[in-house]
Formats: C-alpha cells, sequence, structure tokens
C-alpha cells in the first residue's frame, strides 16, 4: 500500500504544476493560476515567490491596466528565458540546433542541409557538438542550461537511446544517447521524431485540448506519435508508432525492412518523387497543381495509400484527431479529399464520426519542439531539483 503524499510532496508537484501552466500558457497572471490549478490565492502567492526565488520565473505588474477593476490589479507570472535547453532533430538530409528557453521559445538557431545525401552518426554528433559551441558564446552569461534533447527519425530504443535501425547502414545499434553527450558535454535525452512530434502538437500546436492523437511524420521514413488519454503509448521497448511497417499492399513496393507494400515504401519521399523530375514532394505538388500527368497521378496514387493507412490507424486507435506532419503536411494538403474520401470508404462511421485531421500548426518544428520539452522535462517534474532552486525551507 502507497503511503498518503506529504506535505513537502505535494509543495513539490504544486511546484512543478505552477511552472508548467507558466511553461506552456505564456505569461499568465496569478488570479488565472489560481482558477487554473484549484489553488487558493496565498498558496499561488508562496509557490510563486519560490519559484521567482529559485530564478524560474518573473513577476511583474501587468502592462494593461485599463481594464477598470478595483483594487490592485494581479501579478503577471512569466518564465524565465535565461533559463534554457538544446533541442536538436536529426532528419534524413538535414540537422537543426535551437537553444529554446523555458516558455518553449527559441532563442537561437542553426541549421545545416545535404540534400541527396544524409549524415553518418560521427557527422552528426561533430556538427551538432559545433553548432552548442556557437550557441554558448551567443547565450547570456547568468543564463542556465537544464538539459539536452534530440528527435531523431528513426526507430529509439527507450531504455538508453540506441538506434537499432535507421534509414541507412550507418545507423544500426548506434548508441546516439551516449556518442551526443560526449560531443556536447551532457547528457542528452532522445526520442523519435514522430514520438516528439506529438507531444509538441499537442502541448502548443494543433492538437491543444484533444487527448487522443496520431501523430504521422514523414520524410524518407514514415513515423506515427500517440496519445491515448493524455498518455504517450510507447510500447514494451519504446518502438510504438512504427506505422510506416504497416503493410497496405501486399503485392506493392519492396521497403528497407525487407517487406513488401509498407506503406513507407507507399507515400514515402522516395517513393512519391521516384520516376519523376522532381526531388521533393513540394516540387511534387506544385507540378500536380499546374496539371503535369505524373505528377497529377503520383499524388492521386499517394493520397489514396495516405487514406487507407489512416482508415486503419483509425479503427484501431479511435484519435480525436491525425496531425500530419513533416512531408506529410504538404501530401495532405494536395490530397486532402482523396484522403477524405478513401477515410469514408474504408474506416468505421463510428470511428471517424468526430474525427478532425489537421496538419502540423508547428511545421517542420514540431519534433524540435518536441525534443526541447523532452529536456525540460525533469525541471517541470520536479523544479527543486534543478539546480536552481534553494534548499527547502
Amino acid at each position: 500500500m502507497r503511503a498518503a503524499p506529504t506535505q513537502e510532496d505535494i509543495r513539490r508537484q504544486n511546484l512543478g504544476a505552477l511552472l508548467r501552466h507558466v511553461h506552456v500558457l505564456g505569461p499568465t497572471s496569478r488570479a488565472r493560476l489560481t482558477a487554473g490549478m484549484g489553488l487558493n490565492r496565498s498558496t499561488i502567492g508562496a509557490l510563486t515567490t519560490e519559484l521567482a526565488a529559485a530564478g524560474l520565473i518573473v513577476e511583474e505588474a501587468p502592462r494593461d491596466t485599463s481594464g477598470g477593476g478595483r483594487g490592485r490589479p494581479s501579478l503577471v507570472v512569466r518564465a524565465q528565458q535565461r533559463v534554457y535547453v538544446y533541442a536538436f532533430t536529426i532528419g534524413v538530409d538535414r540537422l537543426v540546433a535551437a537553444r529554446v528557453g523555458l516558455g518553449g521559445v527559441i532563442l537561437d538557431r542553426r541549421e545545416l542541409q545535404r540534400p541527396g545525401s544524409g549524415f553518418s552518426p560521427k557527422e552528426v554528433a561533430e556538427a551538432l557538438g559545433g553548432f552548442v559551441a556557437q550557441m554558448r558564446l551567443s547565450a547570456p552569461h547568468d543564463g542556465v542550461c537544464v538539459g539536452a534533447g534530440v528527435a531523431v527519425c528513426a526507430m529509439v530504443r527507450g531504455s538508453d537511446g540506441t538506434i537499432p535501425e535507421g534509414p541507412t547502414q550507418d545507423w544500426r545499434n548506434e548508441p546516439l544517447g551516449e556518442r551526443l553527450s560526449t560531443a556536447i558535454g551532457m547528457v542528452v535525452m532522445v526520442g523519435n521524431d514522430a514520438d516528439l512530434g506529438v507531444v509538441a502538437e499537442h502541448t502548443r500546436g494543433a492538437a491543444v485540448g484533444c487527448d487522443d492523437v496520431i501523430y504521422l511524420h514523414g520524410d524518407v521514413c514514415i513515423g506515427g506519435g500517440i496519445l491515448s488519454a493524455g498518455r504517450p503509448v510507447a510500447g514494451g521497448d519504446g518502438y510504438a508508432g512504427e506505422v510506416g511497417h504497416m503493410v497496405v499492399n501486399p503485392d506493392g513496393r519492396p521497403c528497407r525492412c525487407g517487406a513488401r507494400g509498407c506503406w513507407e515504401a507507399e507515400i514515402g519521399e522516395f517513393a512519391l518523387t521516384r520516376g519523376t523530375a522532381k526531388h521533393t514532394i513540394g516540387g511534387l505538388a506544385d507540378a500536380a497543381a499546374r496539371g503535369d500527368h505524373d505528377a497529377e497521378e503520383g499524388m492521386r496514387r499517394v493520397g489514396d495509400w495516405l487514406g487507407l493507412g489512416v482508415a486503419n490507424l483509425v479503427n484501431i486507435l479511435n484519435p480525436q484527431m491525425v496531425v500530419f506532419g513533416g512531408t506529410l503536411r504538404e501530401v495532405y494538403l494536395a490530397t486532402a479529399a482523396q484522403v477524405r474520401s478513401r477515410l469514408n470508404r474504408t474506416s468505421l462511421s463510428v470511428t471517424r464520426e468526430h474525427l478532425k485531421l489537421r496538419t502540423a500548426a508547428l511545421g517542420d518544428d514540431a519534433p524540435l519542439y518536441g525534443a526541447a520539452e523532452l529536456a525540460f522535462a525533469r525541471l517541470l517534474d520536479n523544479p527543486l531539483e534543478s539546480g536552481l532552486a534553494p534548499a527547502a525551507g
């Protein structure tokens, strides 16, 4: 039988909850925090005072005092942006590094693209290590880094951040977490890009307010991030959401996994641009819009396969929302009518009755914001253990 929480446990939970509110909602009045957290004003005041003393928030008078209300206006609480994390994304041919302040604001950013070819793990570590060295020079002298996280277009073993299988042979059994931690001089948390994308869209993007969500991220790979009742669906070893290897066409194209007709083989970027003069999905969609017959046929085909896969997922998971990110954002925008038509023909009416289809509000940066949330998690769970907060009095 678990022991009842102590007053200290409750205080720590409330500190974390208040900091999370401010981190997610942005500058928030004490009055709004009181209403949103269900605590009394004196408790909110004590919590904000403690977090301010720890250097995690700033309290200030509201800028707009024209409301005409009686009494002293409620102080506004905002996150202290000198507290930050490093966030990275590793795509097949694109690397992004950012310094992200508490509150989810990107303060600095670096990017490297290599169209047509990928990066080896060694090249990734060297590039991201160099980016971090540059960003440290531009960070405020009193800034405090509280974590680092990376979103990678590959399967990720949850226990240690190892990549058992990636898009190229270089990435087999790659100890990515260990390699990046050595390169930048601090522990780097590792997550799958789709898993982190759904967290970001649920926190700050299209899926705010929806707790049952599927986020589909397209690149060369196709991945799915899943929330059920607001909680990530990770699976026993962290590999849940490999929707790209759901077989939709048993007689279809060979997939890199060894099967045929995987969803990834039918709608991934390589599959979509194969046999055309266009080398990006954006270029292909533009060509289709201008009446190019080959491009139109390619988009028609991929829209049908996209709708079929979504229908399968909707029947199995009954989400409130499906969010299309990465290259699938452009694909869905160009083929929405076909996706809906296939979904209506293939999915159960009860599972699609309240379904919303949306594109990622955070665009290509959804996994980057998700990597930042991964890096902030320890601080938000327990601000007293962040290294900033004073010892309990």
